[in-house]
């Protein structure tokens, strides 16, 4: 090894914050080795003691501002979560000369634009590796590895959390509720899960994966996004017996008309990659010029996933002190922003799930009214009405539609006396 030692400040020792540590310090020769120069932990910004646990020879601050400003840390890992400490942490640190490494996806994906611009100024790296997908490198598969390539889509699982409990709905029949419950026990699921749920974590994600893909300047409003709280067992057995699955997508995808950004429960071959892909894991699917599609798939969340990111990151400064080009694969100035397509104009086949009175002409009616709009229907299954029932529930999956088209054909739908109150309506993706 050549050079004087890395010298690391920690801040933030939550669960990815101490299974770093524990990398650079019970690994130290392998990760050294690597590096190219010692790897030491020098510094520990921690809000709290955790007296079981060593930090080895690091010193251990309150104040993690402390630590940006300590002229014995190199590069400071940014671990605390959050955008509003995070933020000035981060700016002190560049300031500061320090190269930074993060793995909150907030963060970048709300201030991403302006940390990337000073950090360029400053001649220092900015690594967020961990920040999507956890240990899965699709950061660096963006930038590095696919730069030869005009990516046309970006999809794939980019939270945990949801597709854990949309498997076990699927596979065990289990309501949405009782499988919350679970995760959160499991601590999958935060106390609040909303951000799980409603599709932001996973906004945040695609925004990023966006903007290394089409090099347009990072948008944390961009996605439109849908949770899968109205998901249903119904629906995700009635997508299996059509050949399908059920999962939350974000999918980035560009176009002569612009980009979608968008994150929504979706039903997807199950002979597809992405369809396998089950539990807590994520997956990637990319779409590339000359390499066709590749997809990388592994743990999205979890301590030693996410801090394999972290050291990663880190070995990387180490490696290449005077950097190794722009965070975002360009400058930051040279990322152009390009039209988003409102929802309503984004175009998919659809899942449509409803009820009707069993009786002459309900049927053709509907059809009549799909077909007004250019609807066509690719498949459609009727079952017998349940015991005591006259309703009957059918499932119809229809060829390439609007967004605004669909609702406007299911809004008729509707208004049509001889149809019942439950209905369902999720987007479909082929990826052919």
């Amino acid at each position: 090894m050549s050079g004087e030692a890395l010298r690391i400040g920690v801040c933030g020792v939550g669960t990815v914050g101490l299974a770093t540590i524990d990398i650079l310090l019970l690994q130290s020769a392998m990760v050294s080795a690597r590096a190219g120069k010692d790897l030491k932990v020098t510094h520990v910004g921690a809000r709290r003691d955790h007296a079981d646990h060593d930090y080895g020879d690091a010193r251990v601050s309150r104040d993690v501002m402390d630590v940006a400003r300590d002229p014995e840390v190199d590069v400071l890992v940014e671990l605390i979560g959050g955008t509003g400490v995070a933020h000035d942490l981060i700016k002190l640190a560049i300031e500061q000369g320090k190269h930074i490494v993060t793995a909150n996806k907030a963060l970048i994906a709300e201030h991403g634009n302006e940390l990337f611009a000073l950090a360029e100024a400053a001649g220092v790296q900015l690594g967020f590796e961990a920040s999507v997908a956890g240990g899965i490198p699709i950061i660096k598969a963006l930038r590095e590895s696919m730069a030869a390539n005009e990516v046309k889509q970006v999809a794939g699982i980019i939270n945990g959390t949801g597709n854990f409990i949309l498997t076990e709905m699927s596979s065990k029949g289990r309501a949405f509720g009782d499988v919350l419950c679970e995760a959160q026990a499991l601590g999958y699921a935060e106390a609040d899960p909303t951000f799980d749920i409603d599709g932001t974590d996973a906004a945040h994600k695609l925004s990023i994966l966006a903007s290394l893909a089409f090099g347009i300047p990072l948008n944390i409003d961009g996605p439109v996004k849908q949770g899968i709280d109205t998901v249903t067992p119904t629906d995700l057995d009635y997508a299996a017996e059509l050949g399908y699955r059920v999962k939350h997508l974000g999918i980035a995808r560009q176009s002569k008309n612009g980009v979608e950004l968008r994150v929504h429960p979706t039903l997807i071959p199950e002979h597809k990659q992405l369809a396998t892909v089950d539990g807590v894991m994520n997956a990637v699917m990319i779409s590339g010029s000359a390499v066709g599609e590749v997809v990388l798939a592994g743990p999205g969340a979890g301590g030693p996933a996410t801090a394999s990111s972290v050291c990663a990151d880190i070995i990387e400064v180490a490696r290449h002190s005077n950097g190794t080009g722009p965070a975002m694969g360009l400058p930051a100035a040279e990322l152009n922003a390009k039209p988003l397509i409102p929802s309503g104009e984004i175009a998919s086949e659809w899942y449509v799930r409803l009820s009707i009175v069993d009786r002459p002409g309900v049927m053709s009616h509907i059809t009549k009214l799909l077909a007004d709009r250019g609807i066509s229907i690719e498949s459609l299954v009727q079952k017998a009405p349940e015991s005591g029932r006259s309703e009957v529930p059918i499932v119809l999956l229809t060829h390439m539609a609007a967004e605004s088209v669909i609702i406007d054909a299911v809004e008729a739908i509707k208004a049509f006396g001889e149809v019942g109150t439950e209905f369902a309506l999720l987007r479909v993706e082929t990826f052919e």
